[in-house]
């Protein structure tokens, strides 16, 4: 390959970084105001400590970040490093998108999911709650998947709104306390979203990520039997790994049986 065809890669990938870290700049104000109840719609970005109005250079995706030290302009508050974070998130996420499933609306379909599940994680592990409008913008993307990826037949989808999220409801309804209704929610839009295979490897990964974490905090004391955590960020992980990856680990898996 000739270096200008490198070269053109570079700057595509790092145009798609730019654009992935400046939706993780809006995922950011997702995840502060909609548990507080606040509209992300309407008015400006403010200091969460003094309440200014954030001047434009403050809101460059990193880049603000790292200029101000991690601090307000204005009262000299500490900001979270989950905003740079979260904004490297976006754009790591735009490029994923594109690397597995090439510049085609279905990329679109699914950089758009991953950014919910992004806000779901953030906000479920933080609250210990999954907002009903982030079930049903993880539900809208379901639905422009059906389109986007006709390969994965409308029964197939059904299955996978099922065959997690009764479960889910049942152990929700024998122990009260097992899972919230939001996990049941948000696989139920996520199984539509990825069909009935693919479901059934987001729910492993997500059970083994959540069992490896619980024994973690289990081992080191810094969680009793009966405490609970946060599942959502290991839903949100393991159906965004399916999203983008599922039908190769499950033909994996399946040829290391000789039944692929």
């Amino acid at each position: 390959m000739p270096a200008s065809y490198y070269v053109a890669c570079t700057v595509l990938a790092l145009l798609l970084f730019a654009f992935g870290s400046v939706i993780g700049s809006f995922l950011n104000v997702v995840i502060y105001r909609v548990p507080q109840g606040i509209s992300v719609a309407k008015g400006r970005s403010f200091c969460p400590s003094c309440g200014k109005t954030l001047r434009p250079l403050d809101m460059v995706p990193v880049f603000s970040w790292l200029a101000l030290r991690g601090r307000c302009r204005s009262c000299g508050a500490p900001i979270s490093p989950r905003y740079p974070l979260v904004e490297c998130a976006g754009g790591a996420l735009a490029l994923l998108c594109v690397g597995a499933l090439g510049p085609t609306p279905l990329a679109a379909v699914a950089f758009g999911a991953l950014c919910v599940l992004l806000c779901v994680a953030c906000i479920d592990a933080a609250t210990m709650e999954i907002p009903n409008g982030l079930v049903l913008a993880l539900a809208a993307s379901a639905l422009l998947a059906v389109p986007a990826a006709p390969g994965v037949g409308l029964l197939s989808r059904l299955l996978g709104a099922a065959e997690i999220s009764l479960p889910l409801f049942l152990c929700t309804r024998l122990v009260p306390e097992s899972f919230g209704g939001g996990d049941v929610k948000l696989m139920a839009a996520a199984g539509f979203l990825l069909g009935w295979r693919a479901t059934l490897a987001a729910a492993f990964l997500a059970l083994v990520g959540g069992g490896l974490y619980g024994v973690w905090l289990l081992a080191t004391r810094r969680a009793g039997r009966k405490s609970h955590f946060a599942f959502g960020p290991f839903l949100a992980g393991g159906i965004g790994v399916a999203l983008l990856w599922g039908e190769g680990l499950i033909s994996g898996y399946l040829s290391l049986f000789g039944l692929a």
